[in-house]
Parts: C-alpha cells; sequence; structure tokens
C-alpha cells in the first residue's frame, strides 16, 4: 500500500486518543438533530425504572457501630489545573482512625455529594462503616468530591443557564479522555485529603478504587486507564461511554492498547439513556464485551434501570467486596 505523504492524511495505530483529538472526534454534537435534544432522557432519569432498586442492606448499619468521621471543604477554589473553578468536597475516614495513620486504603467518588447523602439511593458514608464494622474493609480514606463550577455560580443552580454552564464544566473533566483530572486528583486532592484527615494513602494500585456515575464513570475508567500505577480499581455506575467527547471509542481502545493492570466492575440498566450522544446501554455493553476480549478480570451488571443511581446503590457493597477480594 503507498501511503502518500501528505500532512492532510492522518495515519496512526488504530483508535489512539491523540488520533481521536486529531480527527474531531471529541468535539460536542449540536444540541438538536432529528427531532431529538441532547439529553431528552426524562423517563430514564425519573426514576420510573427504578423501583425495584433499593439501597443495599449496608446502607442502614446497625445504630450501635461506630461512624466514620466527615470533613466538609466547602468552596475550594485553590486549584491549579482547573483553575478559575470552585468545587466541593467531603472526606471521610473510617471509624478509630488514628492521627496520622499511613497506608490506609482510597476511594475516590466522581459527584461525591450524590454518593454521600444519607438518605439518597447510595449511602455511601454508612455502607463503608457497615463493611468496616463487618471487617470487609481496612482502615480507608474516601474523597467524595464534585466537579469544578464557577465561582458565581452556586452548588444549586437556579436557572437553566447555570445549570447548562455547569454542565460543560463537569463535561470538560469528566468527559474528556486526557488525563487533566487524574492528575488533577493525585497532585492536588489527594494531598489535600490527606492533609485535612491527617492520614496517608497506600500506594498500591490494587487498594486504590475510582467510582462513578454516567460521566463520572467514563472519568473513574479514565484515571485508571492514564494512571494505573496509582488506582487499580473501577466502580463505573451507567458509565457515559458514548460520544459527548470521544468516550464511544474506549471499546476500541481496549481492544487495540495492551491490557492494563486495572480490575473494573460496570453496572447499567435497560432502560438508560438513548440520546444524541448515544445509546448508554449498548455503549456499556461494548466496554464490558471489551474489557472481556481483552483478558480483563471485570464484572458486568446489566439490569432493568434507568439513568439513576438506584441500581448503582444496591449493589455498592457487593461491588467493593468485589473489587478488594
Amino acid at each position: 500500500m503507498n501511503i502518500p505523504d501528505d500532512p492532510g492524511h492522518i495515519y496512526a495505530s488504530p483508535m489512539d486518543v491523540e488520533t481521536y483529538r486529531l480527527l474531531g472526534l471529541d468535539r460536542h454534537g449540536p444540541k438538536a438533530m432529528n427531532g431529538h435534544g441532547r439529553y431528552a432522557g426524562a423517563k430514564s432519569t425519573s426514576g420510573e425504572f427504578d423501583s425495584g432498586y433499593q439501597p443495599c442492606a449496608e446502607a442502614f448499619p446497625d445504630p450501635d457501630i461506630a461512624r466514620g468521621r466527615v470533613t466538609a471543604i466547602k468552596d475550594w477554589r485553590d486549584g491549579k489545573i482547573f483553575p478559575g473553578t470552585i468545587r466541593d468536597i467531603r472526606c471521610y475516614v473510617t471509624p478509630g482512625m488514628n492521627s496520622q495513620q499511613t497506608d490506609v486504603n482510597l476511594m475516590i467518588f466522581n459527584d461525591g455529594l450524590g454518593y454521600l447523602g444519607r438518605n439518597g439511593s447510595v449511602r455511601a458514608s454508612n455502607v463503608l462503616d457497615s463493611l468496616f464494622a463487618a471487617g470487609e474493609i481496612p482502615a480507608t480514606l474516601a474523597i467524595f468530591i464534585n466537579p469544578g463550577r464557577p465561582p458565581a455560580i452556586p452548588l444549586v443552580p437556579k436557572n437553566q443557564d447555570q445549570r447548562d454552564i455547569n454542565d460543560e464544566y463537569r463535561s470538560i473533566e469528566y468527559d474528556s479522555l486526557r488525563p487533566d483530572y487524574g492528575r488533577f486528583l493525585l497532585d492536588e486532592i489527594i494531598p489535600l485529603a490527606e492533609s485535612s484527615m491527617h492520614c496517608s494513602a497506600t500506594d498500591d494500585p490494587a487498594r486504590r478504587m475510582m467510582i462513578g456515575a454516567s460521566s463520572g464513570g467514563i472519568a473513574a475508567l479514565t484515571v485508571a486507564w492514564h494512571f494505573p500505577k496509582s488506582f487499580g480499581l473501577v466502580l463505573s455506575h451507567i458509565g457515559s461511554y458514548t460520544n459527548i467527547k470521544g468516550g464511544h471509542n474506549y471499546p476500541f481502545l481496549i481492544r487495540t492498547t495492551p491490557r492494563k493492570s486495572i480490575r473494573v466492575f460496570m453496572q447499567s440498566g435497560a432502560n438508560d439513556l438513548d440520546v444524541l450522544f448515544g445509546h448508554w446501554p449498548l455503549a456499556n455493553k461494548a466496554v464490558a464485551q471489551a474489557l472481556g476480549f481483552a483478558g480483563y478480570d471485570y464484572r458486568f451488571e446489566f439490569g432493568v434501570g434507568g439513568h439513576t443511581l438506584a441500581h448503582g446503590g444496591s449493589l455498592l457493597a457487593e461491588s467493593i467486596r468485589w473489587l478488594l477480594r
């Protein structure tokens, strides 16, 4: 085959990230097309498909067990990798953590406040308390971090324009296939949490877990993908492996890249989103198939739910056990 010496043509190994960027595959699609909007998924996000899912039993701990400590870091704005943003963070440590304790397990929850709510679908701190009391997890530092937003916009936006701006800031951090967000966590957020909670996390990637839902789910995989020596475990709920900023290419990346030392637990549902960016159930199935093809240690739970955390919350304790086994 004769390949012309033409800088306008791109010849590279299949489906690598730089090629996606050069081809423009990581750009946003239109706001509407063929009678469909970007996120015309009201039924999927309404919860009507999720009535059969409840928070796992561990989300309702015995009232006599010790509770972990949660510290709030509100309106944090000192980031260098994503300058000009403000964000809310909660840091959790399991009960009885000694001051300056070292080598503790690490979990990072994207869209963290949604995972942490004590009356929500997940109730993550309750689950961690229960698992620790049962001796199923060791001393653990968990970071619940929300995406950045402009300082002028509140945590709860007041109108659609503010929601759209917040969504775009979140998308830049979570949906891009670049390593920026992982570097942000490693260089800025983990040291901040360790300092705030007076402990230090293990360096063992097999004890460091990324967790997230939707765009936060693909972000969890992207962090481990770029930094497998720092994060060896991924928990992805209803992951957005669709063409928001190139994430639809993950099945091909996984199939055509040497296997990385990461383990993945995925959850999705038959009534997840079907919008301009893609079809979430098919996208998650394609990623799971690719993981199997490439020889990864993975588990995929496919249910009937929509684009909510209900199914993922019902599985949280089981998924953490599986990843840490």
